[in-house]
């Protein structure tokens, strides 16, 4: 029987967060969704309202035996402004914010000790601002969200440009995805 595990990242606009994962082997499927508020089954007007209190996120489903949690957290610091914690990009609030939700205490201590590597890089001269967090109810996006880079690729490579994302990783991390 597979032993899957899952990891939890929120890094902006769920879009931006799918692709990256998608292209992994080990990587069983990545979920857009929401989390870390306190309605039940928000829908994506609810939460861009501010009210509900959730996150875009993506869930990622993985088989620890060809991807390691380590090489995730890897390809999530490396999709986002490490050291906006209002946002991602042109996307702003707390439903845009950056947050590591960890599953298990092994998955808090490794989001714990990549945090800190980064920090002490000296990468970014500015404080690393992701929040760790408990992992908690993650509701699945509508159906049109998910894979959105797939279903509308001109308009999510258009939304990818403009909104600044792609202009920070080339300079930052020195690839573009």
């Amino acid at each position: 029987m597979q032993q899957y595990e899952q990891a939890t990242f929120a890094g902006g606009c769920f879009w931006c967060m799918v692709k990256p994962f998608d292209q992994y082997e080990g990587v069983i499927h990545v979920i857009a969704g929401y989390t870390g508020g306190n309605a039940i089954n928000p829908t994506y007007q609810q939460v861009c309202s501010g009210t509900t209190g959730h996150t875009e996120a993506v869930q990622i489903t993985f088989d620890p035996k060809l991807i390691s949690y380590t090489k995730l957290l890897e390809i999530f610091w490396q999709q986002i402004d490490p050291t906006d914690s209002q946002g991602q990009f042109a996307d702003r609030g707390d439903s845009y914010r950056p947050v590591i939700f960890y599953h298990n205490e092994d998955q808090q201590q490794q989001a714990l000790t990549s945090k800190q590597a980064l920090q002490d890089s000296g990468k970014f001269d500015k404080p690393i601002g992701v929040t760790i967090e408990p992992a908690v109810a993650f509701y699945p996006a509508e159906d049109y969200h998910q894979s959105y880079y797939t279903k509308q690729s001109q308009h999510y490579n258009q939304y990818y440009q403009l909104s600044g994302r792609s202009q920070f990783l080339a300079q930052h991390w020195q690839k573009n995805k």
